[in-house]
């Protein structure tokens, strides 16, 4: 393995749209996608136009959340351990993943609108949750344009950098955690392990997730010489209103004890407005 890209000053690799597809799976165009949330960060998100992104080694902010989403597996620990890189012997593979890890970021979608979904998500709302209900077709091709080279860039700290972030999709794989070994035949590119979890606690999930990950090597340094750090999550930019005229966005549902008229009386102040049904 050669490590020398992270040496000097190289620019930075720009990011692609979809460059590890052929190693995940998806669903057809129209599969429809769940995505439950509170009222208030539903609003938050359609006033801002974006999707939230965290961090996937950030998880542990709310009760059932995996403090190993993106993390190597147990079983695989060793061998990408002693997996070195030739020009930096004291950097392993076991140090790339985990740099790659603390880069990717990811949206996470429900396959089918269970009530598991609703009972474990969105908690704690004064207002209530809300589930959004997207077409994944059209949700990819939107978010694809969005993320074109050429097309995107990245603000941060208030400075416009190039878009450093690869964006994919994948139905998540779930394992036994414990026992499972990925990298019997050969090392796993980092985004494999973005899309595995643990089969006992989270298969109910049904999960299909969005990732956005920079390259795991080097560091990304400004022009002023200061090196980037990667924030616990990210908004990527989304226009909620024209989701909805295109169908990438199909219904809104609501919770049974939702506060569904401050919904809508909010929508409405954002010419956003119900049909029947």
């Amino acid at each position: 393995m050669n490590e020398s890209e992270s040496h000097g000053h190289i620019p930075a690799p720009l990011g692609s749209v979809e460059p590890h597809a052929p190693l995940l799976s998806v669903p057809s165009d129209g599969q429809l996608l769940y995505k439950i949330s509170s009222v208030e960060n539903l609003l938050r998100s359609i006033v801002g136009n974006y999707l939230h992104f965290n961090r996937v080694d950030s998880y542990a902010d709310f009760p059932g959340a995996d403090p190993h989403d993106g993390r190597q597996l147990p079983k695989d620990q060793q061998g990408n351990s002693l997996a070195r890189f030739e020009k930096s012997p004291d950097f392993s593979a076991a140090n790339y993943y985990d740099q790659s890890r603390a880069r990717t970021y990811a949206c996470c979608f429900s396959l089918e609108n269970s009530d598991f979904i609703w009972k474990n998500y969105a908690n704690g709302s004064e207002k209530g949750k809300v589930g959004v209900v997207f077409e994944f077709g059209r949700l990819r091709t939107m978010l694809n344009q969005t993320l074109q080279p050429g097309n995107a860039a990245l603000k941060y700290n208030g400075n416009q950098c190039d878009q450093i972030f690869s964006v994919n999709y994948g139905i998540v794989e779930y394992v036994d955690w414990d026992t499972h070994q990925a990298n019997v035949d050969h090392l796993q590119n980092p985004i494999r392990y973005t899309y595995l979890k643990d089969k006992e606690r989270f298969s109910e999930e049904k999960e299909l997730r969005i990732s956005l990950s920079a390259m795991g090597i080097g560091q990304f340094a400004l022009k002023d010489g200061s090196m980037m750090q990667f924030p616990s999550s990210l908004q990527l930019a989304f226009d909620f209103k024209a989701a909805i005229a295109d169908g990438a966005i199909q219904q809104i549902l609501y919770a049974s004890d939702s506060d569904s008229d401050f919904l809508q009386a909010e929508l409405h102040k954002l010419r956003i407005v119900s049909s029947k049904g």
